[in-house]
């Protein structure tokens, strides 16, 4: 039975949190590589700690793209974020490549040959969500949590606010009524800042972002709000905390308000279905609800390693739809062409689109005109309308 009244909660980071720092260089990485060859191979991890920066991982590209030019993104990457600190410096850092040639093995799965399609890169499953909750069709704890850090971003690099460091948290937490959420139960931003400012300088710098971020009538005077509750918040980023590329999955995607299948994102080109699989995922449950087949929506895609269809779809409508499961997963597969190289050309993925996605969720984000969040286009709910007419 479901639930009336329950409370929900999500998380974000900022892209100076060190797990982020690592995503948006293995991002950079492979945007330089899809920049120079558009079918370039990139499997890139990156770790990060005081006054280092690690990039190991396997890729297949232009010899044109060397150690050093790699150092120099990973370093621009940084400076872009804003860490000039002392235990994490862009210019000053120690900076190693230890990237490779793609396994021989891997790419005789991939590729194509003969009459044999491009398979995927890996098994696995994925999934995709969207709901009714807010415009974007995405769950409003992780929208309105991503919000509150990215507008503090924004007014950080353009100098609007003075005295916020890179490295920040959020979390949210939304009472729901009936399904929807009516109001913030507590709200809760660490956000790392210069010594000489109080507790109470924070708060009054952080507060506008959280009350312009909501929607009106969601804080009142029964929300909670906790804003660096260990009180002080100096040394931040990886000189606070060692990074890694990947870690940070529930925040790239839905909040924890739909499934994950388990692969990261970043740093991976994509022939990797762990990425554009859950794009094609999202995409089309997105476009589902956009159709108006349900107010709630999960599709879920499984994938076998050097096989090009998905081995089985999966969608699933939480009791909010209007059409047969069964048939609108027929419909899916036949409105797209699920298989890594369709996914591609569906999506316009082999651009390099991807540094953007890094930080602040990688769905929920307006199309750009050059194809960057080209799975959040809802161009194809005509099509499945007319399908299932």
């Amino acid at each position: 039975m479901a639930r009336n009244s329950y409370l929900f909660a999500s998380e974000s980071v900022s892209e100076g949190h060190p797990d982020k720092v690592c995503d948006m260089i293995s991002d950079a990485v492979l945007d330089t590589f899809l920049a120079a060859d558009p079918y370039a191979r990139v499997a890139c991890e990156t770790l990060v700690t005081t006054q280092q920066i690690i990039l190991a991982g396997e890729v297949r590209g232009p010899a044109s793209i060397t150690p050093d030019v790699l150092e120099q993104v990973a370093r621009n990457t940084v400076r872009q974020i804003g860490y000039e600190q002392d235990g994490f410096h862009w210019k000053t850092c120690d900076v190693k490549v230890l990237l490779h040639s793609q396994s021989a093995d891997i790419a005789i799965g991939v590729d194509s040959a003969g009459n044999k399609d491009e398979g995927a890169g890996d098994q696995g499953i994925m999934f995709g969500y969207a709901c009714r909750e807010t415009d974007a069709l995405m769950p409003a704890p992780i929208y309105y949590a991503h919000k509150i850090l990215r507008d503090m971003a924004q007014a950080r690099h353009s100098g609007t606010v003075k005295g916020l460091g890179p490295d920040a948290k959020s979390q949210i937490s939304l009472l729901y009524e009936n399904g929807q959420p009516v109001r913030a139960t507590s709200i809760v931003v660490s956000t790392q800042h210069d010594g000489d400012l109080s507790s109470a300088d924070v708060e009054g710098i952080v507060h506008p972002f959280i009350s312009n971020a909501l929607p009106s009538g969601w804080l009142t005077s029964e929300t909670d709000f906790y804003i660096n509750p260990t009180g002080r918040f100096v040394i931040g980023g990886p000189d606070g905390d060692a990074g890694l590329t990947g870690r940070k999955i529930i925040v790239d995607t839905y909040g924890g308000a739909a499934p994950h299948g388990g692969g990261a994102f970043s740093g991976k080109d994509p022939t990797k279905v762990d990425r554009s699989a859950a794009y094609a995922a999202r995409y089309l449950a997105k476009n589902v609800v956009a159709a108006g087949l349900g107010d709630r929506c999960t599709i879920q895609l499984s994938y076998a390693i050097g096989v090009s269809r998905p081995l089985s779809i999966y969608v699933d409508l939480h009791g909010t739809g209007n059409v047969d499961e069964n048939r609108l997963s027929e419909v899916l597969a036949e409105v797209m062409d699920l298989s890594p190289r369709g996914i591609r050309t569906h999506l316009g993925l082999n651009k390099p689109i991807y540094a953007r996605t890094a930080a602040y969720g990688h769905f929920g984000r307006e199309p750009e005109a050059d194809g960057g969040f080209s799975w959040e286009r809802t161009d194809l709910a005509d099509a499945l309308r007319s399908a299932l007419a």
